[in-house]
């Protein structure tokens, strides 16, 4: 893999983009996973894009009404009694195993630091999710199943953290989009630290059989009104914050500065987060009083690196912020 060279390059690419000062980016270098040191990808990663300025997709409404915007309001979908997405933390002592994937043609192929103890969602999905907090990699699985030690997986995709490389076009990941799943939980140690600096992964019930950067893959049927993976939504700025708690409006903002990227299929403006025990009914009840119209879809296609880009990176024709 081709890696970032350090911090310092990460930040001075932010800064030339024009979506950020140099406090801001530092600070987003100082958010890595809790109980690690490792950084949730450099910082011109697509995934901490500022798209607070960018300009409306002229298929915004189209998108919106396929996805039923005017009627739907947001849902968190994590938060008590605990659900949501887990996490495992394990590091260079972890023995890892071989995963028969569905889609092996699509998957990395390993080996993953997988093994009974692993938490797994609920649900038919069935994610496993786990950080070497040696190596600063991410493993992914889909449909994970111990199998009393004959592991099995839908698919499954391996990210290192210190890099901006997308996978294959075409390919699957432990999501539909092929993205990696864990950059685009909300966390509750974010919340508590008062800044979440990245985009939101959410699903919607209907997309088209196409993705946009940085998706590499698409699940979705023969209908173009419908969006595709990789296109990304943002809380509109004038949506007033003034009737939230402070939590609340943690999540809101980066709604408004990084937005929601369409990463599955699923239920209509539902987005994800972590498993965690801080989550309460009060905050996710205020976030669900979020209608989906107040959402805007925004056109991203300025701020690819170069086209046919195999990096999550963005490039410097991408707006910065007011």
């Amino acid at each position: 893999m081709t890696r970032v060279s350090g911090v310092a390059a990460c930040i001075a690419a932010l800064v030339l983009a024009g979506t950020s000062t140099p406090a801001e980016a530092a600070q987003l270098e100082r958010a890595p996973v809790p109980g690690t040191i490792c950084e949730v990808f450099p910082a011109n990663n697509v995934w901490r894009m500022n798209i607070s300025r960018l300009p409306k997709h002229p298929k915004s409404e189209q998108w919106k009404r396929a996805s039923h915007a005017g009627r739907t309001d947001l849902h968190p979908d994590f938060g008590p009694p605990p659900y949501g997405m887990p996490y495992d933390l394990v590091d260079a002592s972890q023995p890892t195993v071989t995963v028969q994937f569905q889609y092996a043609s699509e998957s990395d192929v390993g080996p993953y630091p997988f093994d009974g103890d692993t938490p797994i969602e609920g649900g038919s999905d069935r994610h496993a999710l786990m950080i070497d907090e040696d190596t600063c990699t991410l493993y992914e699985l889909f449909a994970a199943d111990w199998r009393g030690g004959d592991p099995r997986a839908g698919s499954g995709a391996i990210f290192d953290l210190a890099s901006n490389d997308l996978r294959p076009a075409g390919w699957t990941s432990a999501d539909a989009a092929g993205l990696p799943i864990f950059p685009g939980l909300v966390r509750w140690d974010e919340v508590q630290a008062g800044e979440i600096g990245h985009a939101i992964r959410f699903t919607v019930s209907c997309t088209s059989r196409r993705y946009i950067w940085p998706a590499r893959h698409q699940a979705g049927r023969a209908d173009r009104r419908c969006p595709p993976m990789g296109a990304r939504f943002r809380l509109k700025g004038g949506f007033d914050l003034s009737r939230f708690s402070a939590n609340a409006k943690v999540v809101l903002r980066a709604m408004k500065r990084y937005g929601l990227v369409v990463a599955d299929n699923g239920s209509d403006w539902y987005f994800q987060g972590t498993r965690d025990p801080g989550w309460t009914n009060g905050l996710l009840d205020q976030l669900k009083r979020v209608p989906a119209g107040a959402f805007v879809a925004v056109d991203t296609r300025g701020c690819r690196v170069a086209k046919g880009s195999a990096s999550f990176a963005y490039g410097s024709r991408c707006p910065g912020p007011s």
